[in-house]
């Protein structure tokens, strides 16, 4: 195992270019999936909040889509996009759609009803009340679901590779198919510790983020 690991490094020492390649197109898809499906998660968990007629679809079809295998929506994009990094890029969005939008409902519907009620007798509108009392008292389970995302899509962007999206999985992907521990390792490794420092950045980020006094909520 240790000499694979060792052959693993040299074999990234000796393939630097396409490795990082490989890395930054990783790194890409994992970002930009995050960063577009809490554009679009985070306004539909508002709207679901705030309009009980959409409410129960829109949890059933984000707890369904939960369910549904992520090489499936990988396959589902082939006919509709193609091959490549966008049609890779718009799965793991969906993916991360999904813990994001069901955080943030949650977290907005659990907002103790007198809070509410005390805001708005102080005069609060609509606007007001989201942005300066919901919103914040949802943050840690939103954030959760943030990091839910982000750590999920570090993962599952591998599967990028099958579809022709790049990524740390096509070395994953080659060391499987030439038998060989330390490519298959050069992929893998990396998008571990990618994982783990997300994970770990991630929480210090919401340190600064989430207020002080809901700290404990995601601890």
């Amino acid at each position: 195992m240790f000499d694979d690991l060792a052959a693993s490094v040299t074999f990234i020492q000796e393939n630097q270019e396409r490795f990082l390649e490989l890395l930054t197109e990783h790194l890409q898809l994992t970002i930009l999936s995050v960063v577009i499906g809490l554009l679009i998660a985070l306004p539909l968990a508002v709207i679901a909040s705030r309009i009980e007629l959409l409410a129960k679809p829109l949890t059933w079809l984000a707890a369904i889509g939960q369910t549904i295998p992520s090489l499936a929506i990988l396959g589902l994009m082939l006919p509709l996009l193609g091959t490549g990094f966008v049609p890779s890029l718009f799965a793991l969005t969906i993916r991360a759609i999904l813990p994001i939008f069901l955080n943030g409902y949650v977290g907005i519907r659990a907002t103790d009803p007198a809070i509410v009620d005390a805001a708005r007798g102080m005069g609060t509108g609509n606007a007001q009340l989201l942005l300066m009392v919901e919103l914040p008292l949802a943050s840690p389970v939103i954030f959760a679901g943030i990091k839910t995302a982000t750590v999920q899509n570090i993962g599952l962007a591998t599967l990028a590779a099958f579809i022709g999206g790049g990524g740390l999985g096509d070395l994953i992907l080659q060391g499987l198919a030439m038998v060989d521990a330390p490519v298959l390792l050069a992929g893998a490794v990396p998008v571990a510790l990618l994982a783990i420092v997300a994970e770990l950045g991630l929480g210090r980020l919401q340190r600064v983020v989430v207020p002080a006094g809901l700290q404990s909520a995601t601890q």
